[in-house]
């Protein structure tokens, strides 16, 4: 039977993907902890710069399970589709494994972004 693998599009399968929600997930509920935590101990500017943690996490969780793309795979050069959670088989092809590089760097950089701006909002709005 083929593998659902398409190179830069498509690398994990369900139980991944499944994984990567949870991440999205854990993240945002730290986030909104920890800047509800802010807000009730009024914690100084500086401190509420560390939003970006969980924020980065959330965003790179839920896009991982979108795009149904885990970035680590990519940037390794495997993929998943099996049962079993980090059960990995190698992208042979070169061309391959340089398109995956590429959308892992796309679902990194998009993380990334979120939680500059999640950081910053922390920073800049008045609590």
């Amino acid at each position: 039977m083929p593998t659902p693998y398409i190179p830069g599009v498509c690398n994990i399968g369900p139980a991944e993907i499944k994984l990567r929600k949870l991440f999205g997930w854990l993240g945002l509920v730290l986030c909104v902890i920890l800047w509800g935590g802010f807000i009730l101990y009024d914690v100084s500017r500086i401190w509420r710069i560390l939003l970006f943690l969980p924020a980065m996490l959330a965003a790179s969780g839920f896009l991982q399970a979108a795009w149904h793309f885990c970035a680590k795979f990519g940037l390794g050069g495997v993929f998943n589709f099996g049962p079993n959670v980090g059960k990995t088989d190698t992208v042979e092809q070169a061309q391959y494994r340089r398109q995956d590089r590429q959308t892992a760097l796309q679902i990194i950089g998009l993380s990334t972004l979120v939680g500059v701006i999640v950081a910053a909002a922390g920073y800049f709005l008045p609590l």
